[in-house]
């Protein structure tokens, strides 16, 4: 990974833990089966890029821009994407394990997290308008000041969303869901 520039690659099976990488460019790119876990991405800038089948727990992004980044079937365990780039910061994941992961104050708008584990996930000051937690899990999920509007939570479970402190116009949640936003008034529903 020396180059600075990488046009139209596939990685497949690359090991590269504990590194520190700086300023290289990764376009149209996509990782099978690589292990990045505990490496340092700085100033770096994926774009049209899939990770698949992907170990990258505590990868540290700093400076970088993740703009259209799918991934599926990852392990993101811890990772902070608040410190990524915002300028057209675009995800999408699905089948992925991103416990103890933070999106704070990142803008992210129309976002996809598909069966997903998002346990102890931080959203606090996250923009979040016509997201979608499809069959996600949000077990410890935090949620304050975040703008969730439109979004859909119907298949979500184990989320606490305080309705007092979260933009939740016209968001949508399941029937099964409701004890979520009442959790801090400590009432039963039968």
């Amino acid at each position: 990974m020396k180059e600075l520039l990488h046009l139209h690659k596939t990685f497949e099976k690359v090991v590269y833990t504990g590194q520190k990488v700086a300023s290289r460019e990764f376009e149209n790119c996509v990782f099978k089966d690589c292990d990045f876990s505990n490496t340092t991405f700085l100033s770096s800038s994926f774009m049209d890029c899939e990770f698949i089948d992907c170990n990258l727990s505590m990868l540290e992004l700093p400076g970088s821009s993740l703009k259209n980044v799918t991934f599926k079937n990852c392990k993101l365990l811890g990772i902070n994407f608040e410190n990524c780039d915002d300028f057209l910061f675009q995800v999408y994941f699905e089948n992925c394990f991103l416990d103890f992961a933070s999106f704070n104050n990142k803008k992210m708008p129309k976002t996809k997290f598909v069966n997903c584990s998002l346990r102890e996930t931080s959203f606090v000051g996250s923009h979040l308008k016509q997201s979608t937690f499809e069959k996600c899990d949000l077990q410890g999920a935090i949620f304050n000041e975040s703008d969730l509007t439109e979004c859909n939570f119907t298949t979500a479970n184990n989320y606490q969303i305080d309705p007092q402190f979260n933009l939740l116009k016209k968001a949508r949640f399941s029937l099964q869901g409701i004890p979520g936003l009442l959790e801090k008034y400590d009432i039963k529903i039968i």
